[in-house]
């Protein structure tokens, strides 16, 4: 991904109190996300060495290194995962075909979402970081485990999920066209509904969903 400075994301303190929130937060996302991937890195790397030492004969092959070799990965593309969704973007940054079906990648392997992308070529930041939004949102209202169909038509895009049940809950899912309407304030683990209905404004863009008992869709 392209590398960016902290001078880049620097919030406009121009900006209606709910963009400036929303953007100080996501810097936070961004700092944290940043601290965290360099002592992930450091674990995996005594993990190489442990499998490359001579000392303990088998190890390498041994299920409790395959359980900590697998953790470790989970951790780390959760957290790339979480640094596009929950972290600072600019219009600038762009993001390519092949880092977009990683980020997808670990996203089923993390969860029950089987997906299908038809979205060709490289992507703004700002792009994906509301894709992968709409997605945590898809997750939760099908923890069961759905199918999502990711199209891109020109600058817009649309996910549409289908499921065998879905648990729909419109209170919620209202954050994505009314952030600012004195909705209640959602649980820690489903911040993404207000981060999408937030970002997508601060980009001037304009969520549109649908929402049944079997499925969902999402189109920015």
């Amino acid at each position: 991904m392209t590398p960016h400075t902290a001078a880049e994301f620097m919030p406009d303190t121009h900006a209606p109190p709910t963009e400036l929130a929303a953007r100080i937060g996501a810097l936070v996302g961004s700092r944290l996300c940043h601290d965290l991937i360099s002592p992930l890195g450091a674990i995996g790397n005594g993990v190489e060495l442990l499998q490359m030492a001579g000392q303990w004969p088998g190890l390498q092959a041994s299920p409790e290194m395959a359980l900590i070799g697998d953790a470790l990965s989970a951790a780390r593309g959760r957290i790339t995962l979480f640094r596009v969704a929950f972290g600072a973007s600019s219009g600038a940054q762009r993001i390519s075909q092949a880092e977009l079906l990683a980020l997808l990648d670990d996203m089923q392997r993390a969860g029950r979402l089987r997906i299908v992308l038809d979205a060709p070529g490289d992507h703004g930041r700002g792009e994906v970081k509301l894709l992968i939004l709409a997605l945590m949102c898809l997750e939760t209202t099908m923890p069961w485990g759905a199918r999502v169909q990711i199209r891109r038509q020109g600058p817009h895009w649309t996910l549409t999920a289908q499921a065998e049940r879905a648990r729909p809950d419109t209170a919620l899912w209202g954050w994505l066209d009314a952030p600012e309407a004195g909705l209640p304030t959602p649980p820690a683990a489903e911040v993404h509904f207000p981060l999408l209905g937030l970002t997508a404004a601060e980009m001037s863009r304009r969520v549109r969903w649908q929402l049944s008992e079997t499925g969902a869709e999402i189109a920015f």
